[in-house]
């Protein structure tokens, strides 16, 4: 659990970017308890709020989902894989500065995953070692954390812009295994098969985030735009090229 603990700190101290959460201090007391130092946030997390409204529409919708997929940019470009981005682990907090009023924050970095040159002569994570929440990993990482990169932060981006747009993630299997094979191999429903309204390309942008096959996915390069244009991650799990007002219309 401390493991863990500083993990997360390392890991938010190497990324400078205003959409993951400041880590001031961290280390243990003089009684040996750990601790972390960080910035105090106010608003809720994107659980909270979609237990509070169900939904989100589609462009404020997307609006988060830019300032996520921007932070998101930013960790992977100095090799850091969230590895369990969920509803959870966003927080909305109120920044007057930016369109919309509001600005996505990415916590709790307590299982990413830090490149081998960050962590060079640390243990690593062992391959068939399942890490992350089930309703949101992707195929690769149900079949063990070992082989995992920046590509299955993009697939949970996806299932956090279904569950946004359609009130639930993806895939709703009870149990922990048949929700693992869901992800491993059984299509996601289309946007629109549950509500009609949403627009054509926003579902393309979408079913492209939830790909099967890691292949298809972006590099670090590519999703690095994102951070300014205004717009979803666009073709096979890649950066976007149409406009937040086009893909919500």
């Amino acid at each position: 659990m401390v493991g863990r603990f500083f993990n997360e700190a390392q890991a938010a101290t190497r990324i400078e970017h205003p959409g993951i959460v400041e880590v001031f201090d961290f280390g243990h007391a003089p009684d040996g308890r750990a601790y972390l130092v960080m910035e105090l946030l106010r608003g809720e997390s994107l659980a909270q709020r979609l237990r509070r409204v169900g939904r989100i529409a589609p462009e404020p919708a997307l609006r988060l989902l830019q300032q996520m997929a921007s932070a998101l940019a930013a960790a992977h470009h100095v090799g850091i894989v969230h590895r369990d981005l969920k509803p959870d682990n966003v927080f909305i907090s109120p920044d007057p500065d930016i369109a919309g009023g509001e600005r996505a924050k990415l916590l709790d970095f307590g299982i990413a995953k830090i490149s081998e040159t960050l962590m060079a002569g640390a243990r690593q994570t062992r391959a068939g070692a399942i890490m992350g929440t089930p309703a949101y990993m992707a195929p690769e990482q149900c079949l063990g954390a070992g082989g995992v990169d920046h590509r299955a932060d993009l697939y949970a981006l996806g299932c956090i812009a279904f569950e946004m747009l359609c009130g639930r993630p993806p895939f709703a299997e009870q149990g922990l295994g048949e929700l693992l094979q869901a992800h491993m191999s059984k299509e996601p429903p289309r946007l629109t098969s549950i509500d009609p309204s949403l627009p054509p390309g926003l579902e393309a942008h979408v079913a492209r985030l939830l790909r099967k096959s890691p292949d298809a996915g972006p590099s670090r390069a590519q999703l690095a735009p994102m951070s300014c244009s205004n717009s979803l991650p666009s073709s096979n799990r890649l950066a976007p090229s149409a406009s937040l007002k086009e893909l919500a219309s």
